[in-house]
């Protein structure tokens, strides 16, 4: 299927990215560079600098942290007006404690928004989550741009503060910003806890939930580029938000099983069962004692995940398709695929 027409102006000449050294924006920044006059990223740290500059002559980097201002200052410095600012940098599981969340994602956020308005951008480009929206009521039910926010545990209570400050930066007038919510996604460049996602399934140790009819949304890493530069373009997106996933939403169980199927096409041997099931009984519990862990702001990854994964988190994306031209390319099995060769070629053992 292609993607529809719909009034669009051209790319800006220079992008802005945070969280450029991460799993989306390295994805982000490679097909940047194909087009892009100038890209200016912001990392962490200095040796994530030099692999994202030998990509390309026109990526610059600026190493700090979002929360610095005088970070943020370095980022836009000689960026010049008329930019697109595309803000990915976020903390999803904290190292330390719950408070790490709203320091980044929300003050990150606002510390982005303030500068880009100074600098004159002609469009700001926000990753959010699905976690603002909390879990779907039953496996049937998905989320639309009108579903309330409900958000799900500190992450998503920061990702929803965060969402918020991007569309009041726009109806003040301040910024041209657009929000794309994006699920679980996967693809190239991804950090260690995909790649012991793999070698989990691969050894028939990764826990099926309930029955795994629960569905989760998840979006290839290139499907969620091409919906975020197409909300960069898009005439009728500023104010808006949008969920940008792959065409449909998969059960649990599916999804476990194309992920062997993809280790097995890929040349890698799976052993141990293609189910290991687990009471659902065990991931409520293992949910209140996230939120009993949080409530104290503290963290578990661990627990965090067990729990959601009981659940449903699917969504709509009619409305990235009408409204930005977006239509997703790659399905499940050939991004798993993608990404499990990306591991092998780059030395990982999964």
């Amino acid at each position: 299927m292609s993607a529809p027409s719909v009034p669009a102006g051209a790319p800006a000449p220079v992008a802005v990215v945070t969280g450029a050294s991460g799993w989306l924006g390295q994805n982000l920044v490679r097909t940047l560079a194909q087009s892009r006059e100038r890209v200016r990223c912001l990392v962490a740290a200095p040796d994530e600098a030099p692999p994202l500059e030998l990509v390309s002559p026109t990526i610059e980097t600026v190493a700090g942290d979002v929360r610095d201002p005088a970070t943020v200052d370095r980022l836009f410095d000689g960026v010049g007006a008329d930019a697109a600012v595309f803000h990915a940098a976020a903390v999803i599981h904290p190292r330390r404690s719950v408070r790490e969340l709203f320091d980044v994602n929300v003050g990150g956020t606002q510390l982005m928004l303030d500068r880009a308005r100074r600098g004159g951008a002609a469009r700001f480009v926000h990753v959010s989550s699905n976690s603002p929206f909390g879990v779907n009521p039953g496996p049937d039910d998905v989320f639309t741009e009108e579903s309330p926010y409900n958000p799900y545990m500190g992450y998503g209570r920061s990702k929803q503060e965060a969402e918020q400050l991007v569309r009041q930066a726009h109806d003040r007038g301040d910024l041209a910003t657009v929000a794309v919510r994006a699920p679980w996604f996967y693809g190239p460049y991804q950090p260690p806890r995909q790649s012991r996602f793999f070698t989990a399934i691969r050894r028939g140790r990764f826990p099926l939930v309930g029955d795994g009819t629960q569905k989760r949304s998840m979006v290839y890493t290139d499907n969620l580029v091409q919906g975020l530069l197409r909300a960069e373009v898009s005439d009728k997106a500023p104010g808006n938000a949008y969920w940008v996933a792959d065409a449909r939403p998969y059960e649990l169980r599916e999804i476990l099983a194309t992920v062997r199927r993809a280790l097995a096409a890929e040349g890698l041997a799976v052993s141990g069962p293609e189910r290991v099931p687990l009471p659902r009984a065990a991931a409520r519990a293992a949910e209140m004692a996230d939120g009993l862990l949080q409530g104290r702001g503290r963290y578990s990854q661990s627990l965090h995940v067990l729990g959601e994964l009981n659940h449903t988190i699917a969504c709509d994306i009619t409305r990235a398709r009408e409204e930005l031209g977006y239509e997703p390319a790659i399905g499940l099995e050939q991004g798993m695929r993608a990404s499990i060769r990306w591991c092998l070629e780059h030395g990982e053992r999964l």
